[in-house]
């Protein structure tokens, strides 16, 4: 028999691959960071001896879910500026917030997302913010594969001062974490109404140079389309093409104001779009036109956004929420069926990120992010659709053991890497401040 570190048994394992392939009494078979195999579980058992084994006792194993857009340490501001307009709740509180933050703040603040995240389900997320330095340190303790970067803008920053110092931070991010088995930096400008041309296109040089992802926020809203339209004459899209900035490197967050020809663009340029539905409709900032982007073949991911205008991090719930605002939005029960769902907050999602290649799905040779969640609750019985109880039914907290990178972060709801009671009480201190 072959030794490997790590089996999960005794569960249903949706693979999330090419063929959708479902396999009951199902196995997963992990040797350091890998997954060595995914089969039946008599033929798992016959082949290998495993140092730990995990009994998923009938439930779900499936691919850890992946949040493609969040601000991590906006934990520390959870509920702090509710039912406020996108634009007023950014330049009347959370910029003025934001410019209070310091390295401890972001990097407790982001120990607790990832607490939060783990104990969901969610084994990978992208973030834009301050400080991001910090939180590459966090993700990284807390054992959660990340793509971080920081945010730029033509203001001055908290962190790095002026915004040619950003520039060289972000570079200087690039070399410290170059290679990292978890964390990945992007190259982040905030948004086209705070970046100028010159700025982005430094910041694509920058991409360009080091084979970096890039990040912003994109067509957020009608009045962010305005804004750039009397700047530039175009939309927010059609300025990021003249200037040359749309590449397929490049992730889209929000995406809410789009024109057909914008939509075009984005698929010319192989854009990959992250959806944000419950901070679009805290923020009345609109819907996304997600149905249309899928049939123009355009990747598309999911994200929480922040805990500033969530207020959570808690993928189920998303995923719940894109699929029904979506059928009600278009009067069509059939638009997002759940199967399509999962799909965009597992394997898409890890496309979006520019990880499809080792996260996402559970095949051999992928790295070994995996989760399990515990079907023996009243609101999971009977089921007759994986899928379904998936996007509608599940929740977070139904999610029994989180694994990344073949390290388990979570088992029975107890995390082995981060201490519950001392993030808390750390945020929580934060919050003092903040009030004061």
């Amino acid at each position: 028999m072959e030794s490997i570190d790590l089996l999960i048994r005794n569960g249903s394992v949706l693979t999330m691959d090419p063929q959708g392939t479902l396999i009951e009494t199902g196995a997963v078979a992990v040797s350091g960071d890998r997954i060595v195999k995914v089969e039946k579980e008599d033929a798992l058992t016959a082949s290998y001896q495993a140092t730990k084994t995990i009994d998923a006792r009938g439930g779900i194993i499936m691919p850890g879910l992946v949040n493609t857009h969040t601000h991590a340490a906006m934990t520390c501001f959870r509920g702090l500026a509710d039912d406020l307009p996108l634009m007023t709740w950014l330049n009347d509180y959370i910029f003025p917030a934001e410019a209070k933050l310091t390295f401890d703040i972001v990097y407790d603040g982001t120990r607790l997302a990832c607490s939060e995240m783990i104990l969901s389900g969610t084994t990978t997320f992208c973030d834009m913010y301050l400080f991001e330095d910090a939180v590459a340190q966090a993700a990284k303790e807390a054992g959660m594969r990340a793509v971080v970067g920081e945010v730029i803008y033509d203001f001055p920053s908290p962190n790095y001062g002026p915004v040619e110092e950003g520039l060289k931070y972000t570079e200087d991010l690039i070399e410290k974490w170059r290679d990292d088995p978890l964390i990945t930096i992007a190259v982040e400008p905030h948004s086209a109404y705070v970046c100028s041309p010159e700025l982005l296109k430094n910041l694509h040089a920058i991409a360009d140079r080091n084979g970096a992802p890039m990040v912003i926020h994109l067509a957020e809203s009608e009045r962010e389309v305005d804004d750039i339209r009397e700047r530039y004459g175009r939309t927010p899209v059609g300025h990021l093409a003249e200037i040359g900035f749309l590449s397929s490197n490049l992730i889209a967050d929000h995406c809410v104001a789009l024109t057909p020809e914008d939509m075009t663009l984005l698929k010319d340029f192989d854009v990959k779009v992250a959806h944000n539905p419950e901070s679009n409709m805290k923020l009345a900032s609109g819907i996304a036109p997600i149905p249309e982007l899928l049939k123009h073949g355009i990747t598309v991911g999911i994200g929480t956004d922040g805990c500033a205008s969530n207020n959570n991090l808690d993928m189920f719930q998303e995923i719940d929420t894109v699929a029904k605002l979506h059928k009600v939005h278009t009067l069509d029960p059939t638009v997002m069926d759940a199967q399509t769902v999962t799909r965009m907050a597992t394997i898409d999602g890890a496309r979006v990120l520019g990880l499809g290649d080792s996260t996402g799905s559970l095949e051999a040779g992928k790295k070994a992010d995996i989760i399990v969640i515990d079907i023996r609750r009243p609101h999971l019985i009977p089921m007759y659709n994986i899928y379904s109880h998936l996007v509608y039914a599940a929740t977070g907290s139904d999610v029994v053991t989180s694994i990344v990178n073949g390290q388990v972060l979570m088992q029975d709801r107890v995390l082995t890497t981060l201490d519950v009671d001392e993030v808390i009480a750390a945020v929580n201190q934060i919050a003092q401040g903040i009030k004061a």
